[in-house]
């Protein structure tokens, strides 16, 4: 974790010594100093930092790592703040007169004592980090070394205790590995791949583990072998413990010097071992195309899960079957482990030691859940959050958006997160963690002062919390918070949120990055939210706000705003000055028309929209009140918009709105609905229509299809209504 605050802390920095803002005397050279030394610090970080997450690991060394961070931190606020004084004058102080030149006078004098004040502050965080790098010299953090005899360093891997689980306690066991065996026995002549796959704890390595230890199964093979690759795993080593595993099992001493023997040489002994041991064609049908069979390990069902969580908590009573009393807390705790075969051994194994107390056992399942309840996050939502808080960085090619796409979906691969709804064509909507994987996390974000769920906490955390993430169970607002460095609130089934909460995060969480009211029944958003300066993320999505006001005109740095299904309609003139804006949302559904063409109320734009070409997504705009083709001019500037909606088309209209997509050629999305139902909808003058469209969606009346949707050879979605 400090690897990548330190990380993230230095590209930043780049970017302040850039031409972003402007340093006055010798304080460029300042943070040109605090940069070169953080970068000596990530590379040490980058080979030490997983050793602050161990158990047995100098508690020195983490104290130091935390230090680390915080400074990191700091730095990153500081910038903020540098920034937050160095901004140009308001349009009023530009006018000529005597009050003007007062008003710019005062101004200057703000602004040169507040960038003092923050230039100290720099100067401050010089000495800190020189500070952490004598301290690392004092205490040889920097010099730490695998010692011999001993093992802290060298890296574990967590499946290795799972091949002393009983299978006997799992009670699908049995038939998985029973499937296992008849793939294998039934292996055509030629080299065959069999993948267990699964999330972590739903008992894969312990299955494949049993099926290896099976003698009728193994003894269908010549030779066999069990490798572990771990994170940082050698090819030298895996081929040396596979060679003498293969000439164990068939009773034979493996060759005198392979404990010696370098790569080439264990790949040529291997090579010789297979030609001899079998035909002369088994090393060369290795090299040819391979069956895949992939075996999908799936969670147990629920009365399977209880049932294993009974025999294993109660695995020294005869009968081994839990007390009536306590059948609704076994049916509680299988649900926390989502049918995770290891999770529930695991639970079950600790409730053996508390006896059939009821009080005992219901202790877990409240401290289990006594946290955030774990919603189900759209994947759109996470990613956007994610790039506003510096998480992702940009490939070549490649948006953003695209990029945190790939971690994602490695995430989903790897069975970190789980995937909770696929949309028709197959893409992720919706994602989570596990229940107990999110546990972890919490655990360790909490550890590391990178959340904070309870907001009556707040007025006494001295450390710096950068995000606050506060869901349906609180309810004790704070009216003063102990510091204000936070860069997220988010908010979860909010029931209520309080004025003075508001008024807070509005006028004292400056360096706010992302604030996401969605689904809070918040009325309105106040002028105050022009201060937030570094604000990059803003999402009203499900509330009850009607009007945004023109401070929003300041939110230079604005990425993300989502106004999805509030009563905003009509925005201020001033969003054409967010000229960093890649997705823009509004609409809301109309109740009065739920069944109409138009049952949508989309957004109204200002003249000069054109002016926000970093737009992405633009979702829905209302066309009822544009007749003259000067809109169409401006949408042909939006040439990055990957997804778009058009309302209350006229047919008239239909050839500039073609012309105009033609000069989108990353549009992916395309939804398009005319402005009554008996409107023709005109969209046949398009000849280059933009090649990556995936998805299209027509409301209206058409004469014939349109015959350049024919050329879209990406098309995976068409919807005609």
């Amino acid at each position: 974790m400090a690897e990548i605050a330190v990380g993230i802390v230095i590209d930043r920095l780049i970017s302040f010594l850039g031409a972003e803002v402007k340093l006055f005397g010798r304080l460029k050279k300042e943070v040109e100093d605090i940069r070169i030394e953080l970068d000596y610090i990530a590379c040490f970080l980058s080979q030490t930092d997983p050793m602050v997450d161990k158990e047995d690991s100098n508690s020195g060394f983490k104290l130091w790592a935390q230090h680390v961070r915080e400074v990191a931190f700091q730095i990153e606020d500081v910038m903020d703040e540098y920034k937050l004084y160095h901004v140009p004058l308001a349009q009023d102080q530009q006018q000529q007169g005597l009050m003007a030149s007062l008003s710019r006078i005062a101004h200057m004098v703000r602004t040169v004592k507040r960038q003092l004040r923050a230039a100290s502050k720099i100067r401050d965080i010089k000495t800190s980090v020189n500070e952490i790098k004598e301290r690392s010299e004092r205490y040889r953090f920097n010099t730490l070394q695998r010692v011999p005899g001993e093992n802290y360093n060298k890296p574990i891997d967590p499946r290795m205790g799972l091949h002393f689980v009983d299978s006997e306690a799992l009670v699908s066991i049995d038939s998985s590995r029973q499937e296992l065996a008849h793939r294998l026995a039934d292996a055509e002549l030629k080299r065959t791949i069999v993948s267990v796959v699964g999330m972590g704890g739903v008992g894969k390595t312990t299955l494949v583990k049993k099926a290896f230890d099976d003698e009728i199964m193994v003894g269908q093979f010549d030779c066999h072998a069990w490798i572990t690759v771990s994170q940082s795993y050698r090819v030298e080593v895996l081929l040396r413990t596979m060679m003498k595993q293969m000439y164990e099992s068939r009773k034979q001493s493996p060759p005198v010097r392979v404990d010696t023997m370098d790569g080439v040489e264990l790949i040529s002994i291997c090579r010789d071992y297979l030609y001899d041991k079998r035909s002369m064609n088994t090393a060369e049908f290795c090299k040819k195309s391979s069956l895949v069979h992939v075996h999908n390990l799936e969670p147990l069902p629920l009365e399977q899960a209880q049932e294993l969580l009974s025999r294993t908590a109660f695995q020294y009573d005869e009968d081994k079957l839990c007390p009536e009393e306590l059948n609704g807390l076994t049916f509680e705790l299988v649900k926390i482990c989502e049918g995770l075969p290891l999770a529930v051994v695991a639970i079950g194994g600790l409730l053996a030691t508390k006896g059939k107390d009821v009080g005992q056992w219901k202790r877990l399942p409240d401290s289990l859940s006594a946290e955030l309840d774990n919603y189900p996050i759209s994947c759109k939502r996470l990613i956007r959050m994610c790039i506003a808080e510096g998480f992702v960085k940009g490939k070549h090619g490649m948006t953003l958006e695209e990029v945190a796409m790939t971690y994602l979906s490695e995430s989903i691969n790897r069975s970190l997160v789980q995937v909770s709804v696929i949309d028709s064509i197959g893409d992720v909507r919706n994602c989570q963690l596990h229940d107990l994987m999110r546990e972890v996390v919490v655990s360790k974000s909490k550890e590391l002062s990178f959340i904070q769920t309870c907001p009556e906490n707040l007025s006494n955390h001295d450390r710096v919390a950068r995000h606050i993430s506060i869901c349906n169970k609180s309810n004790n607002f704070p009216m003063v918070v102990g510091n204000y460095q936070t860069h997220s609130a988010i908010f979860f089934h909010i029931e209520e949120l309080p004025k003075s909460f508001c008024f807070l995060l509005f006028t004292k969480f400056k360096l706010l990055k992302e604030l996401d009211f969605e689904g809070v029944p918040l009325t309105y958003i106040p002028e105050e939210l022009g201060n937030l300066f570094n604000l990059k993320y803003l999402s009203i999505r499900d509330t009850k706000v009607k009007k945004l006001l023109r401070s929003i005109g300041k939110l230079h740095k604005l990425q993300t705003l989502d106004l999805k299904r509030s009563f905003v309609s009509k925005l201020p003139v001033e969003i054409n000055m967010l000229f960093n804006l890649q997705y823009l949302v509004a609409y809301y559904k109309d109740k009065q028309s739920i069944n109409s063409i138009n049952s949508r109320r989309g957004m109204k734009l200002y003249s000069n929209f054109g002016s926000l070409e970093s737009l992405e997504k633009l979702y829905e705009v209302d066309l009822e009140a544009y007749s003259g083709g000067n809109f169409f001019r401006e949408l042909a500037r939006l040439k990055q918009l990957r997804k778009l909606c058009i309302t209350k088309l006229k047919s008239e209209n239909g050839n500039d709105l073609c012309d105009a997509i033609q000069q989108m050629i990353h549009l992916q999305s395309l939804r398009i609905s005319s402005i009554k139902e008996e409107e023709l909808l005109h969209l046949h003058t398009m000849s280059s229509p933009p090649v990556f469209l995936r998805c299209l969606r027509l409301r209206g009346i058409l004469m014939k299809l349109p015959g350049w949707i024919y050329e879209l050879r990406n098309l995976t979605k068409l919807t005609l209504e």
